[in-house]
């Protein structure tokens, strides 16, 4: 009876791939831009609780009115998962949406470099960038390009 060879290898598995778009804009222009990115993406059918929005200056208007309301009560959105919820781009806690809006409105390059490598592991499906987030944007492994949401 013959010797049996050796298993046939399987291909390693693959990590997904995010789509990685580009929004031109200054630092100045960049929150307007992510919202106007948003609004797009609700009228394409996305549903609010699949986008999460990261700043990496300023927190974004909507942030500031949810956390008026306490902390208690801002951190419950995220985990309920119902509508868009909005964070700084170093965000620790976890947090996976199909759709992550990096929003670069201030702050130093690298900051915007480093937000942008932790928006990618928040992303599942698609990456959308306003602003320059840092030479990590050009060719961050994993990520393929895009085209603009809006310019």
């Amino acid at each position: 009876m013959p010797k049996p060879g050796p298993a046939p290898r399987r291909p390693a598995p693959t990590a997904p791939q995010i789509e990685v778009r580009r929004v031109a804009a200054t630092a100045a222009e960049a929150l307007e831009r992510a919202d106007e990115a948003v609004d797009q993406l609700l009228d394409a059918g996305r549903s609010p609780g699949e986008i999460l929005v990261l700043t990496v200056g300023e927190a974004h208007p909507w942030q500031q009115h949810e956390l008026s309301f306490g902390k208690e009560r801002y951190w419950a959105q995220l985990s309920e998962g119902g509508d868009v919820f909005y964070a700084d781009a170093l965000l620790t806690r976890p947090a996976r949406r199909e759709v992550v809006v990096l929003v670069a409105n201030g702050g130093p390059a690298a900051r915007a470099a480093e937000a942008y490598a932790a928006a990618l592991g928040h992303a599942s499906v698609l990456l959308v960038v306003c602003g320059d987030a840092g030479p990590a944007a050009a060719g961050a492994a994993g990520a393929v390009p895009g085209r603009p949401v809006s310019a």
